[in-house]
């Protein structure tokens, strides 16, 4: 039956979903790369829609901003709707000053400020980390996807999008973190919760060290890659 935040009725979800953050980009996926693709849910304006790729049930929902926002929908999907596998398809902000505009990140793990996530088990630090055959056919499969530039590592999951915090971020830098972004700890948390698999995978949107940024043409051309690498990987895994 319904959630309170998704109105699909029992088996609309494919088991493996892509999770955008905008709705937009949602119905772009489920317009461009999906067939077959059906509208399955739009409550609060939250598009989700399921058809095929190569064949194969797939499902794409948007997940809003922030851990809170992801952990809802996450958790409503594993647990109420079968979903096993989720991967989140986003942008970034790049940290290290070898990524270009356009690379995509595979999250590898995912340090968190966010106070969703500091008292999850209390009393110890939770590691926030993506399944691992997940990661690992995501890093392979980008081998298939003309023009991708890839990185596995770390990203920092911010509660905060305009916090300016230099000592935080040189730390962060120094400790190896590729980029920053808002949702991948909270998704690999919930999954971690709900023995389902979870993964990250961003294009790199704009940086920390400097102002460039890609154009909205350019991150829904780039964004494209992220797409492909995490069918790729779901296909595979």
């Amino acid at each position: 039956m319904p959630t309170p935040h998704i109105s699909a009725e029992p088996g609309a979800f494919a088991p493996d979903v892509l999770m955008p953050g905008d709705p937009r980009r949602a119905t772009r996926i489920a317009e461009t790369v999906l067939e077959d693709a059906r509208l399955v849910t739009e409550v609060r304006g939250v598009l989700g829609y399921t058809g095929t790729w190569q064949g194969r049930p797939v499902s794409v929902m948007a997940s809003g901003m922030g851990v809170p926002s992801i952990s809802i929908y996450a958790t409503e999907l594993f647990r109420f709707y079968d979903v096993r596998r989720i991967v989140r398809i986003g942008t970034a902000g790049g940290m290290q000053r070898h990524l270009e505009l356009g690379d995509v990140v595979i999250a590898t793990a995912a340090h968190t400020d966010s106070g969703v996530s500091e008292h999850r088990i209390p009393g110890l630090h939770y590691s926030h980390v993506p399944h691992f055959g997940l990661a690992a056919a995501a890093f392979a499969a980008a081998a298939d996807v003309p023009g991708a530039r890839v990185h596995a590592g770390p990203v920092f999951t911010s509660d905060s999008f305009y916090a300016a915090r230099p000592q935080l971020t040189e730390a962060l830098v120094a400790h190896g973190t590729l980029a920053v972004e808002m949702e991948a700890a909270g998704l690999y948390a919930v999954a971690d919760r709900e023995q389902a698999e979870a993964l990250a995978i961003m294009s790199i949107s704009d940086f920390t060290f400097q102002a460039a940024e890609l154009s909205a043409a350019e991150r829904e051309q780039l964004f494209d890659h992220a797409v492909q690498i995490a069918l790729r990987a779901l296909a595979a895994a």
